[in-house]
């Protein structure tokens, strides 16, 4: 059964919207901007759509409980991976990662 492997689906869109966010949002020091907030209530709907699609596929037994799990434990690690990757490289420091 393959279905799960459609999560996959959110995890190369999630990082979409910061990415249109940050060449639309201007370069201001403002503390938050609407492009900003929109950017993150977007994500916040894939990611959550991304943990919830694997519960329903188990509610309407086109997976087991046990893959169900399996998944969500995949996408807690794989989400936290792209946090981490634009905590550490997304500011622009003197010292600049976004030259690699």
């Amino acid at each position: 059964v393959y279905w799960p492997l459609f999560v996959l689906i959110f995890y190369f869109i999630c990082p979409i919207p910061h990415f249109i966010a940050k060449r639309v949002g201007d370069d201001s020091d403002a503390a938050s901007s609407a492009c900003r907030e929109l950017a993150y209530f977007f994500t916040t709907g894939i990611v959550v759509s991304a943990f919830g699609f694997p519960i329903i596929l188990a509610r309407v037994e086109a997976i087991k409980w046990g893959a169900c799990g399996l998944v969500l434990a995949g996408n807690a690690v794989i989400f936290l991976t792209i946090l981490g990757f634009f905590l550490v490289f997304g500011r622009g420091d003197d010292f600049s990662w976004e030259q690699w």
